[in-house]
């Protein structure tokens, strides 16, 4: 999923193409992807593109007339600029934003689709999208902790909670708590003054390295190729490989449909976090540090299941 630096790569390339620029149509192929009913996409035929702005992981495109139409790409949507629009739309399209003669086409590929699209008049209405959640870059280390600890949970959900933090996402917050040297799964509340503010130095240090490599990228062409794996992260998509830091393997805890990579070294001292469902499946076999990994120990312990409080 797109998140903070890669919504302002796709700012700033939207910025240098259609700022200033009539829209000649706004075509919907999606069945699912519009979800308003008010303004229509005929209405957005002939508006002039004033700017182009985000909303936590959004990207608005911000029209005259007071109108708006505010893009999430969520999971595997991605834009794309394209020369002119293509005879007829390609099965991975769901809209088409024609400008000057060419084509930023929202595309998404996986057969679960997800991307969506508001359409709206007037900025009330565009308030309602925003979640609430801080954004790390602007926001003072008071600010940012008062936000994470306002409920008790893992600072990894804390992070990624768009109500409580702004645009970061599974990614980035993997990348976040690896630089501040924490647990996932550590408890929001339990944060030492020392340990929130490392937390929020490393997420500015994370989010602005980030942004201004891909905003660097995006200069020289249209961010097509949007990821969240790129071989320069430290763990997030890098399991098995080894820390950048320390040299061990990187590890992951799989749960739903996401995963959190980590350094068991860097982060943990060492010890490494229960898996759900794989130590369920293993029970015993679990090992419970990197040495007994290593050295193929097994973890002894009771074979039920328990819950702990690095469980994700």
């Amino acid at each position: 999923m797109p998140e903070y630096p890669d919504v302002c790569a796709y700012i700033v390339a939207l910025e240098r193409r259609v700022v200033n620029r009539r829209m000649d149509r706004l075509a919907i192929f999606g069945p699912s992807v519009l979800r308003t009913v008010t303004p229509t996409a005929d209405e957005f035929a002939g508006v002039l593109i004033t700017g182009v702005r985000r909303i936590g992981k959004r990207i608005v495109l911000q029209c005259d007339n007071d109108l708006f139409a505010a893009i999430h790409l969520m999971v595997s949507g991605r834009l794309h600029w394209r020369d002119r629009p293509p005879p007829k739309p390609r099965k991975a399209d769901l809209a088409w934003f024609e400008v000057g003669g060419r084509c930023l086409a929202l595309t998404e590929e996986s057969p679960r689709k997800r991307a969506t699209i508001h359409l709206i008049r007037g900025s009330a209405g565009l308030k309602a999208l925003d979640a609430g959640g801080v954004d790390v870059m602007e926001c003072t280390l008071n600010e940012f902790r008062k936000a994470i600890q306002r409920e008790n949970r893992t600072v990894k959900r804390a992070l990624t909670d768009p109500r409580l933090v702004s645009g970061i996402g599974n990614a980035y917050s993997d990348e976040i708590l690896h630089r501040a040297r924490m647990s996932p799964f550590k408890l929001t509340q339990s944060l030492s003054d020392a340990e929130a503010c490392s937390l929020h130095v490393a997420a500015i240090e994370v989010l602005s390295e980030w942004t201004d490599r891909l905003v660097a990228e995006a200069m020289e062409r249209f961010p097509d190729r949007v990821t969240a794996f790129r071989p320069e992260m430290a763990v997030h998509g890098r399991y098995g490989l080894p820390c950048p830091v320390c040299g061990q393997a990187v590890q992951r805890i799989v749960y739903a449909e996401n995963e959190s990579n980590y350094c068991a070294q860097c982060q943990m001292g060492g010890r490494l976090l229960a898996d759900r469902a794989l130590s369920r499946l293993l029970k015993s076999d679990w090992p419970a540090t990197l040495a007994d990994l290593e050295e193929g120990t097994a973890r002894r312990r009771d074979p039920s299941p328990r819950r702990n409080d690095d469980a994700p």
